[in-house]
């Protein structure tokens, strides 16, 4: 693998966010799966080497409600770089406060940036395994609050999801708030996979609970949202992680990204073709993929999976504090119902 200098051409800029943590058309038939081209931009100079072969797809759990079929053809070579189990990340960069920065960039970007980090990176492995696969479904109201408190950039707002780690089974239902501060935290509690497209009794009171505690409402409003959520959107993507030890930070990269509408019966998908979503999570400071990436002339993108997966899918919402993501790294989009759709590569 080679580490020769990273190499990225002008890309757009947006900015990033404080977080606080605790614990992708042509037209296609209805239920057809459609694709979002990246924009042809962002070249890398130098050639990069073969990818090593795509493993064969590996069916998702059967507890899971007929996800978006993950491929396994963007993955990354790691290869160059050491392991650190679970428990040594976690020990070693256990963030509680910490500022997120995500970007949008061509997988070969990705791939040039792993090799960039060689000597200052550890890649994690479970089980000899160092992608793993990801499943979400995104619950929200029928008057979807939680996705227009975002895009009206309200102060006060929540996210609520399962999310499911499909190589081991294991299952969260999670909540994200943000506060006054602009900070975001999660809350999780374990969670049957079996449940992953649902909220239990047991969920709901969770929820209505982290939803009082964020200030989201009092205890009345709080319980009375939670009642009304219901599945609007699965999600399922590979992830790779990475611990840069000398900045006590870690590096997240997505790939295989897809989306399924869960509004409307045709189960419309939507995939991410040809990008990565890069996302560094530091104390404070910049980590060294950051400033590679600022070097070269990437900036943060505002980028949600939950929300711009719901502008993408249903082109009739607000979506202004998307629209750089949505007409540049993304593509430009036009919709009929949100159902069927046009999407080409901007221009």
């Amino acid at each position: 693998m080679s580490t020769a200098p990273l190499t990225l051409a002008p890309a757009p800029t947006t900015s990033s966010r404080v977080a606080r943590r605790r614990s992708s058309l042509r037209l296609m038939a209805p239920g057809a799966t459609t694709s979002v081209a990246p924009a042809p931009a962002s070249p890398v100079a130098a050639p990069l080497a073969p990818l090593a072969p795509a493993t064969a797809p590996v069916a998702p759990s059967p507890a899971y409600p007929e996800p978006p079929s993950i491929r396994r053809d963007d993955g990354l070579s790691t290869d160059h770089l050491p392991a650190i189990t679970l428990a040594e990340l976690n020990a070693a960069a256990g963030l509680l406060t910490r500022v997120d920065r995500k970007y949008l960039v061509p997988l070969a970007v990705a791939q040039d940036l792993l090799g960039a980090l060689a000597g200052q990176a550890h890649v994690l492995q479970i089980d000899g395994l160092r992608r793993f696969r990801y499943a979400s479904t995104y619950f929200d109201t029928p008057s979807l609050e939680s996705y227009y408190l975002a895009a009206r950039k309200r102060r006060r707002r929540f996210k609520v999801r399962t999310r499911t780690y499909l190589d081991s089974d294991l299952c969260f239902l999670e909540v994200k708030t943000q506060g006054s501060r602009e900070t975001t935290v999660k809350e999780r509690l374990d969670y049957r996979s079996r449940d992953a497209s649902r909220i239990t009794r047991a969920g709901r009171d969770y929820v209505a609970t982290c939803l009082r505690e964020a200030g989201i409402g009092n205890q009345d409003d709080a319980r009375r949202t939670t009642a009304q959520l219901s599945p609007v959107l699965d999600s399922t993507y590979e992830r790779t992680t990475l611990h840069l030890p000398a900045e006590e930070a870690r590096l997240t990269i997505d790939t295989s990204l897809a989306w399924r509408a869960r509004t409307d019966r045709t189960g419309h998908t939507v995939r991410v073709n040809g990008l990565a979503v890069v996302e560094t999570k530091t104390s404070a400071a910049s980590s060294p993929a950051d400033r590679l990436l600022w070097a070269r002339g990437y900036r943060p993108v505002g980028i949600s999976k939950y929300a711009t997966a719901m502008a993408v899918l249903h082109p009739e919402l607000p979506s202004h504090k998307w629209h750089r993501t949505l007409t540049r790294e993304l593509a430009h989009a036009t919709s009929t119902c949100g159902v069927t759709a046009d999407v080409t590569p901007a221009a």
